[in-house]
């Protein structure tokens, strides 16, 4: 048997083309690069950054940028708040490099105090948005205005959500709120290229150059073509087992005859970790109160594919591995086979990256 673990398989040159085509499409690309890197580590991400000529890429926190800093050599944003009791985005406010966020009043004053020698840190001011997340609301940013001066200031940092219904309207009173208080770039996150554009013409008006845009890209950008990876787990163990005998740590009923099959991957690699249902339609929540009492009484559907359909965990996974019950009537993989995993990405851990 060869390396067991969970893989991910990448065809390197599929994902590069949609990488460029995402890039070529987006006005002002900036490259989210933050958390597990979309499951493929924020290190080959930076890379890829660099290699299709992003001149900006976005981190999360101000912990991620020395994972980047070496790798990518153009402007790091940290999209997190600025605090001034944070010890490392104070520090890295020093960076001429990075681009701080700060989304509150004082905090804009706090950072201007730590201008040296001239040099003042970098800044984007952000908007409260509906997320309701962080940021100045729009009637105060003309407080603003006196502290600007203080900083050097890189524009206007809107974060919008996801949801399409109200989001270009919203983008563009708040964009307009922004600019009317001081002119700056717009950086916007979750807003489709078009109407970026769009948005950008609009706020210049019939007779001016489109105002001056950047759209922090990252779920589109690394995940948008999901032909470009398949996920696989290992095959470590396959056990015969009859009706009511127990296994597992649990001890669990085994409830027919059937085959437990033991298959890496676990809560260590985001199996069984899900994030809360995004449903918002009446069918939507009968479905997921249905999977959720099937999930009570025990019986949760796992992410391993065998025979062409997904099968059910014994029990909630182990930390590297999982039990998988398979009925008699369907012919076991042998050990050392690859069977598919589907992965969230966004919160996966993967044993190894192969790039065909």
């Amino acid at each position: 048997m060869g390396v067991s673990g969970v893989t991910l398989r990448l065809d390197g040159a599929r994902w590069r083309e949609h990488l460029q085509t995402v890039s070529r499409a987006t006005p002002g690309l900036v490259p989210v690069v933050k958390g597990n890197g979309y499951g493929y580590g924020l290190a080959r991400l930076a890379q890829e950054s660099a290699d299709f000529g992003a001149d900006t890429i976005a981190v999360g926190t101000a912990s991620e940028v020395d994972a980047v800093r070496e790798i990518f050599a153009g402007d790091i944003v940290v999209m997190s708040p600025w605090r001034p009791d944070n010890g490392l985005a104070v520090t890295l406010a020093a960076d001429p490099r990075v681009i701080s966020t700060v989304s509150r009043l004082a905090d804009v004053a706090a950072i201007a105090d730590l201008a040296v020698e001239g040099r003042r840190p970098r800044v984007l001011v952000e908007v409260l948005t509906s997320m309701r997340r962080h940021g100045i609301p729009a009637p105060d940013l003309d407080q603003v205005t006196s502290l600007l001066p203080q900083v050097d200031f890189v524009g206007w940092s809107i974060h919008l959500p996801i949801l399409a219904e109200g989001r270009y309207p919203e983008a563009e009173r708040l964009s307009r709120a922004a600019r009317n208080t001081a002119p700056g770039t717009l950086w916007l996150s979750h807003l489709p290229a078009d109407e970026g554009s769009a948005l950008a013409r609009q706020l210049g008006g019939a007779n001016a150059d489109p105002a001056p845009i950047r759209l922090r890209v990252g779920t589109r950008l690394w995940l948008g073509d999901e032909s470009t990876r398949r996920t696989t787990a290992t095959v470590l163990d396959v056990h015969r087992v009859n009706r009511g005998e127990r296994a597992g740590y649990r001890q669990r009923v085994v409830p027919a005859d059937g085959w437990i099959v033991v298959i890496s991957g676990g809560t260590s690699h985001g199996i069984g970790l899900e994030a809360p249902t995004p449903a918002v339609s009446m069918r939507q929540r009968v479905i997921s109160v249905a999977t959720g009492s099937l999930e009570a009484a025990g019986l949760a559907l796992s992410p391993y594919t065998i025979g062409s359909k997904k099968r059910w965990f014994l029990e909630p996974p182990h930390m590297q591995s999982s039990l998988i019950f398979l009925p008699r009537k369907q012919a076991p993989p042998a050990v050392g086979d690859e069977v598919p995993v589907e992965l969230r990405l966004t919160t996966a851990s993967v044993d190894r990256i192969v790039t065909d």
